[in-house]
């Protein structure tokens, strides 16, 4: 107990290995020197670093709060530092791909790095689980998310646990309009189901316990087409969650990915695609660049230090899921460029097809 701690997960893809495969681990190392010096100096309490196929993630815990422009001028930086000494030297692909802006502003919302971050008041235990997505976009974890905190189907706690019985409220975001809406279950879970069932545009990005307000997830949202008006590649998003005590059981928070689930992105970011759960050493996107893939990573938060981590995903009671997700795979691709397998026009506008579009546009005659 004590302080609040803050708990950042930031994300980018600078770079990697063989095409949208796997980060370097150079990459790796010069991000945990660049965040060991920033603990030694006492502006961050403690780090993890790892990847979910092509994209850098930095997990850190410290005091500064949410939106710290300490804090995420120090991961702006990290991936910078990155970029020019390992990325771009190695000629890695696509390095420094979600750097849109030139220079740090503050704040790397909407500068094209994805961020997940909640500030809370330690409990006696403190179990999180850390979600990182690679070739997929926010919109990936609406259905999770709403399994873990308002389908009693899933979690038994909904039924069982008195502090959960009241249920939760979830913050979604209209991400082409900018604006946020928030509703509660189970008194309004058709609402909030009728708008998050549109992936592309409404996004859960956060969820408090109805009792007494307690922050229970945290989501990133940042769609980078949005931002730069052209395809520069998928949002590959992060998710952080807290468990136990009042809250969803580990157990019952990676109920979920046993069943895997369409999400958008995969090839090109223009298709739909399983997202299937790996282990960290699994995390690398190879068929079609993919199946889409999760890395779900267990720690225990005491006094602002990370114990761990778990690799969840690792167990073996998830290999059922990953056949189950290559099925998938293997079933939408027979489809190959027509739809279902293929995004919708309104998500392909931003990708190359509409340079083809403009090209035919004058042989078009009406009927």
């Amino acid at each position: 107990m004590g302080d609040k701690v803050t708990i950042s997960l930031i994300k980018a893809d600078v770079g990697s290995l063989a095409g949208h495969h796997v980060v370097h681990p150079k990459q790796i190392e010069v991000a945990k020197k660049k965040l060991q010096k920033a603990k030694e100096d006492g502006l961050i309490i403690d780090y993890y670093v790892f990847n979910a196929g092509d994209d850098l993630e930095l997990l850190m815990t410290h005091r500064k709060g949410e939106s710290s422009p300490e804090i995420h001028g120090l991961a702006w930086d990290t991936f910078k530092e990155v970029t020019e000494k390992v990325s771009k030297p190695l000629k890695l692909y696509a390095a420094g791909q979600d750097l849109l802006a030139e220079a740090f502003s503050g704040n790397v919302r909407g500068m094209g790095p994805g961020v997940a971050e909640m500030e809370i008041e330690e409990r006696g235990s403190e179990p999180i689980v850390v979600f990182a997505a690679d070739k997929t976009e926010p919109g990936a974890w609406n259905l999770i998310l709403y399994k873990i905190f308002a389908d009693p189907w899933n979690t038994a706690g909904l039924v069982l646990d008195p502090r959960m019985a009241e249920g939760f409220t979830f913050r979604v975001m209209d991400v082409q309009e900018g604006k946020y809406i928030d509703l509660t279950t189970p008194a309004e879970s058709y609402e909030l189901l009728a708008l998050i069932g549109t992936v592309g545009r409404y996004v859960i990005e956060r969820i408090w316990r109805n009792t007494d307000k307690l922050l229970a997830a945290v989501a990133s949202v940042t769609r980078l087409s949005l931002i730069a008006g052209r395809y520069v590649g998928k949002d590959d998003p992060v998710c952080i969650v807290r468990c136990q005590h009042g809250l969803p059981a580990v157990g019952e928070v990676l109920a979920p990915f046993f069943t895997p689930h369409f999400v958008a992105g995969w090839m090109r970011g223009s298709h739909n695609g399983p997202l299937m759960p790996v282990g960290l050493k699994d995390s690398r996107c190879s068929f079609f660049d993919g199946p889409p893939r999760v890395v779900g990573l267990g720690f225990q938060v005491a006094d602002g230090k990370l114990v761990g981590p778990a690799d969840l995903f690792e167990d073996v009671a998830f290999d059922h899921a990953r056949r189950t997700a290559l099925q998938m795979a293997e079933l939408i691709r027979r489809n190959g460029p027509i739809s279902p397998a293929i995004l919708g026009m309104e998500e392909l506008e931003y990708t190359g097809i509409v340079k083809t579009l403009e090209k035919l546009k004058d042989r078009f005659f009406k009927a």
